[in-house]
């Protein structure tokens, strides 16, 4: 495992990221692990040498934390460690239980750090935009977790650039704290970031972390779980164009001897566009395969053998996106690869 400087912080990460939403408890959504099934998945990320967790307050109403937080601090020195975790969804039906405003802020940097069992977080990321809590409110309210000692970094997840821009820009004007991440999809299917937020995140130096590298199983279906097949988003992949590149991606995998899931994941993490994917797994053995892939190198013409198909879609914002038809034959009008 090679760890890489995130982006320009002095901070090294693992080259790979494990997510772990489907780690905390079954009762929040059946195809989550409960912690006894989590702890040798754990175990065998740090065996691999990944050093990097992302959680959120919200995967399992904060069983998550607890599960992964306070296992991970129990295996290794905690100063080897870089946890991550995200605030914004619903934590009851309580209307300040949720979103980015100061109160909710407050309280749940503080009911996190007491779930995982550590005195701070390396990264805190806000899970969406907030339109209803003014941009000044958030900002500073995330400044005063790194002032007091709770927070490392501040990072950010699915948005649109200008709001993101945006966020970054009135912390700037104030002396706040900014936003040192951007947590995105991205994958051979859905590439809009490359439109915007990449440039953006290039030119301001921040680090990119990547989810989905799998298209929520779609390009890896012999490496399907229960999640995948019970996934609703799902239905945003399987278009003709995605079965296409589904296609090519198992045609590269036959001529290299290896699984689907090894080049759908070696398209991401050796990709122009530097990134730190974030691989989910239900299995110990699925890490195996996202290390392995880390060190398979498609060349020039297999990368513009999965790309050529490919044609604008809508974006994904806030984990929502409706689908626009597309078409094999369709004019190549996106600037994308």
């Amino acid at each position: 495992m090679q760890y890489i400087r995130f982006g320009q912080t002095g901070l090294k990460v693992s080259q790979l990221c494990l997510g772990t939403m489907s780690m905390g408890s079954s009762a929040w959504k059946g195809w989550v692990l409960d912690e006894d099934d989590s702890i040798p998945i754990l175990r065998r990320a740090l065996d691999l040498g990944i050093t990097f967790f992302d959680m959120a307050d919200w995967y399992s109403s904060g069983r998550n934390e607890e599960v992964v937080g306070k296992n991970l601090v129990r295996m290794s020195a905690r100063e080897r460690l870089v946890l991550a975790t995200k605030v914004y969804y619903p934590m009851s039906d309580d209307p300040n239980d949720r979103g980015l405003s100061r109160k909710h802020i407050a309280t749940a940097i503080d009911r996190s750090l007491a779930r995982m069992g550590t005195d701070y977080v390396d990264l805190y990321v806000i899970h969406a935009f907030d339109a209803d809590t003014p941009v000044e409110e958030t900002m500073e309210a995330l400044h005063d977790t790194v002032r007091a000692g709770k927070v490392r970094y501040l990072g950010a997840s699915t948005m649109y650039a200008w709001q993101f821009a945006k966020m970054n820009h009135v912390a700037a004007i104030n002396g706040w704290t900014p936003f040192v991440n951007m947590q995105c999809q991205y994958n051979v299917l859905y590439r809009e970031e490359e439109r915007e937020m990449f440039p953006y995140c290039r030119d301001r130096g921040i680090a990119v972390t990547t989810f989905s590298p799998l298209a929520r199983g779609f390009l890896a279906r012999d490496a399907g779980t229960a999640r995948t097949t019970h996934d609703i988003y799902q239905e945003f992949y399987g278009d003709e164009i995605d079965r296409e590149i589904a296609r090519r991606v198992n045609e590269v995998a036959a001529r290299r001897g290896v699984s689907k899931a090894h080049v759908a994941m070696a398209w991401v993490g050796g990709n122009a566009n530097h990134n730190i994917p974030i691989v989910g797994v239900a299995k110990a053995a699925h890490l195996d395969v996202a290390v392995e892939a880390l060190g398979l190198r498609l060349d020039a013409a297999e990368r513009d053998f999965l790309e050529t198909p490919y044609r604008p879609r809508d974006e994904i914002s806030d984990q929502k996106a409706v689908r626009r038809p597309r078409a094999c034959g369709a004019a190549r009008d996106s600037p994308i690869g």
